[in-house]
């Protein structure tokens, strides 16, 4: 089973509630550390093989690979996570307002949070940052037709005798 497979099988097919409360309660600081390290070491280059990377921050594969899946949107070039084997070569290179947008768009408090991030962006760029994220989520509605307004379809009626007559 490819490792990609195996995390989704655990991560989101568990057998009963009380295992997947478990699950998540065991990654989420793991997690949570490796964050951590890649906001605190941001001129690093995090590089290597899948398997040295998970063992670097000692974590299994399977569960690396669900690192990976979760941080690949905010990376600069993005990773085909279901293809990815114990020997894929990684980099860990992090577009960090990206990753802010998107800790913000899982609703990750716990990692939008860290007071890491303050050395990284300043409290402008971040609440710019946030600002977007919410305005991103805003739905606009788009323009009604009025009754009286001429027929979108195009026949020079009015839109209550032609388009519109079936929704009253």
């Amino acid at each position: 089973m490819a490792l990609y497979e195996a995390w989704k099988k655990e991560a989101y097919e568990p057998k009963s509630e009380a295992e997947y409360e478990s699950f998540w309660q065991e990654y989420l600081p793991k997690e949570q550390k490796i964050y951590e390290y890649l906001l605190s070491n941001k001129d690093e280059k995090v590089s290597g093989k899948l398997k040295d990377l998970a063992e670097r921050f000692e974590i299994d594969t399977k569960t690396f690979v669900g690192f990976m899946d979760g941080i690949n949107t905010s990376l600069v070039s993005e990773y085909d996570v279901e293809n990815l084997e114990e020997d894929s070569e990684i980099t860990l290179d992090v577009d960090m307002e990206k990753l802010y947008f998107n800790m913000h768009d899982a609703k990750a408090d716990w990692l939008y949070t860290l007071p890491q991030w303050e050395e990284l962006l300043t409290k402008e760029k971040r609440e710019e940052i946030e600002k977007e994220y919410k305005k991103s989520k805003t739905i606009v509605k788009g323009d009604r037709i009025g009754r009286n307004d001429p027929c979108t379809c195009g026949s020079g009626k009015k839109y209550k005798k032609c388009c519109g007559k079936d929704e009253n």
